[in-house]
């Protein structure tokens, strides 16, 4: 009797592990970013729609691999420590299969050696960080991927033009985050290879208000166009800064000048000051129309919906890989994204092997657009100086 029970017990076990339900239980896929504290928190809002109305999509088409995707949130509110926590919990507790985000480039360059070792894709959508895509050592396997910005193309683009304008009286501003040095190493970088030396670097601190002095210095140096790396309140703050003391030099931001945030710092009258990069203007595609109206009513501000089609996409493409790969398992699903065999079609371009062993960003600098405020809305920049410029002006 008791050699029954025992069988009877393990053939129930057996039943169980195969079963359906089993077999078919949900894939976690996992955001960490900032959603409620930086300057940059508007832009993870959107870049979580984008995620959300993806997964719905695929969702509703049955899934991959024949399982439903779910999706577990966390807010890192800026904070490097909170984000390598949260990057334990979710990769360790939860078990997500892959990871979206951060928001803020800082906290991505504070956890990239997380799904390195656990080797876990990553996948970023906002954060621009220029490191944040390099293997830990050279020749390492590499679990960070991207489908967004990339400082180091936008850099190259807005340096091109300041030389190709004839300026060489450069100044460089930057926040004091973990982007902005970031963005302050890549301007330093890019303009020696064009053997131009800045005649002036500054920096503050996200939450100030008042750069007048940093300013000053600037226009003592003689500096007739500047640089500037930094989130979008605080470029908001120093268009208003210039504006104090009627200084207004030629600027060149980061693309955070494309943010809410920025707008609502530096009042519409000043707006159209910087000259920047974007990844899209407007939806205008048939695909961009039709998730542009599911997801207005949830934006903050229009000009955000470029961070749901960076997050739309980059889930399309991660699917794509656990689709070829067949599973969920992190090598696999790395070695897949480095060769896709199949194009994927997403809502800002056709992604036709994206990524490569040495190469892991979906969006390059042939992807990008200059733009500036005009009003209350976001146009493309088009002018003498940039029809002029050609691929040998581009120095990286």
């Amino acid at each position: 009797m008791k050699v029954a029970s025992v069988l009877k017990r393990s053939v129930l076990a057996w039943a169980i592990a195969a079963s359906p339900w089993v077999q078919a239980q949900d894939i976690k896929l996992g955001f960490n970013g900032d959603l409620s504290a930086s300057p940059s928190a508007q832009a993870g809002q959107a870049g979580l729609l984008g995620i959300q109305a993806a997964i719905e999509d695929i969702n509703a088409a049955g899934g991959v691999l024949g399982r439903k995707i779910v999706l577990v949130t966390r807010d890192d509110q800026s904070q490097p420590p909170k984000s390598i926590q949260n990057m334990v919990d979710l990769i360790d507790n939860e078990k997500v299969a892959a990871v979206f985000g951060p928001t803020n480039s800082g906290n991505a360059l504070a956890w990239r050696h997380i799904p390195n070792q656990k080797k876990i894709v990553s996948m970023g959508m906002i954060g621009a960080g220029t490191d944040i895509t390099k293997p830990m050592s050279a020749g390492a396997d590499n679990y960070m991927f991207r489908v967004s910005m990339v400082d180091r193309e936008q850099i190259a683009a807005l340096a091109a033009y300041a030389v190709k304008s004839g300026s060489k009286k450069i100044g460089l501003m930057v926040e004091t985050t973990g982007f902005g040095q970031g963005g302050l190493k890549d301007m330093q970088e890019v303009f020696k290879a064009h053997g131009v030396k800045p005649l002036a670097e500054e920096k503050f601190a996200v939450s100030d208000t008042d750069m007048t002095s940093q300013l000053n210095k600037m226009r003592a140096a003689g500096v007739d166009t500047i640089l500037v790396w930094a989130q979008g309140t605080p470029t908001g703050q120093l268009v208003r800064s210039m504006d104090k003391i009627n200084y207004f030099p030629t600027l060149l931001s980061s693309w955070a000048a494309d943010n809410p945030s920025f707008f609502d710092a530096a009042g519409k009258a000043l707006v159209g000051k910087p000259l920047f990069m974007r990844t899209m203007l407007n939806p205008s595609t048939p695909a961009q129309q039709k998730l542009f109206a599911r997801v207005a009513p949830k934006l903050s501000a229009p000009s955000s919906f470029t961070f749901v089609s960076h997050g739309y996409d980059a889930t399309l493409v991660l699917v794509a890989a656990i689709k070829q790969a067949g599973s969920i398992d992190g090598i696999k699903m790395r070695e897949a994204l480095e060769d896709l065999k199949a194009p994927v079609v997403g809502v800002m371009k056709t992604y036709e092997k994206p990524f490569s062993q040495t190469q892991h960003e979906g969006l390059r600098a042939g992807d990008l657009v200059f733009a500036k405020w005009s009003d209350d809305k976001i146009v493309a920049y088009v002018d003498p100086i940039l029809k002029s410029l050609t691929s040998s002006d581009f120095k990286r």
